[in-house]
């Protein structure tokens, strides 16, 4: 299938590109950084999502994934707007079968900076509204909220043991999840999944869940 991935020079991004040319897809990059694949089935286009006049023309997406996203630089149009543009230019049309667009566990808690908490919010309600477009073409539109993952985007925490060991203290599940680990659920909900729509599927290792009751002994 022809698949269209945002944000693929590192990362997430990077890690699902990679799973869909491993099982033999042909997929199409677009990131504001040069390449970081190299592949007969990959077609890399430097350019940022919020840049209308600049996106390429690519016709017969049939699954499209939505991972650029930012913190803290403009985040409402990156993580939100350019996700918009993208899936109105690219995705809503009849050969679209699959849409994905990751979210972040932070839009189900608010537990993160006010703007990008917002901006991945609004993911989530777009990704439902979305849903409901795509549905007359059999189509599918889910959004993939991880918690911690293991990028190079969250050094700043990853090498810092105090800051480290207090993340460990609120995930149940002691430990974050790696970016091939989240490319196998992008895989999933866009490729082997027809029937799940309109959902935001948390990937956070139990933080969400991780309430502390406190109570006399």
């Amino acid at each position: 299938m022809k698949v269209l991935i945002t944000g693929t020079t590192q990362g997430i991004g990077q890690a699902i590109a990679k799973l869909f040319l491993d099982r033999g897809h042909l997929v199409i990059g677009i990131d504001r950084q040069a390449a970081g694949i190299c592949h007969e089935n990959y077609t890399h286009y430097q350019c940022d999502v919020r840049d209308k006049t600049h996106l390429p023309e690519v016709q017969g997406v049939e699954i499209l994934i939505n991972n650029a996203g930012t913190q803290n630089e403009d985040d409402i149009d990156i993580n939100l707007k350019g996700l918009i543009t993208i899936t109105e230019r690219y995705g809503v049309q009849e050969k679209i079968r699959s849409i994905l667009n990751i979210g972040s566990a932070s839009a189900h808690t608010g537990a993160e900076f006010p703007e990008y908490c917002a901006s991945k919010g609004g993911v989530l309600a777009y990704t439902k509204n979305t849903a409901k477009r795509v549905a007359p073409f059999g189509a599918t539109c889910n959004s993939l909220d991880p918690g911690g993952v293991l990028t190079p985007l969250n050094a700043v925490v990853m090498e810092d043991p105090v800051l480290w060991a207090e993340i460990m203290e609120e995930t149940p599940l002691k430990k974050w999840a790696t970016p091939e680990e989240i490319a196998e659920w992008a895989y999933f909900l866009t490729v082997v999944n027809t029937f799940c729509t309109g959902q935001n599927i948390l990937v956070d290792g139990g933080e969400s869940i991780n309430h502390h009751f406190v109570w006399s002994e």
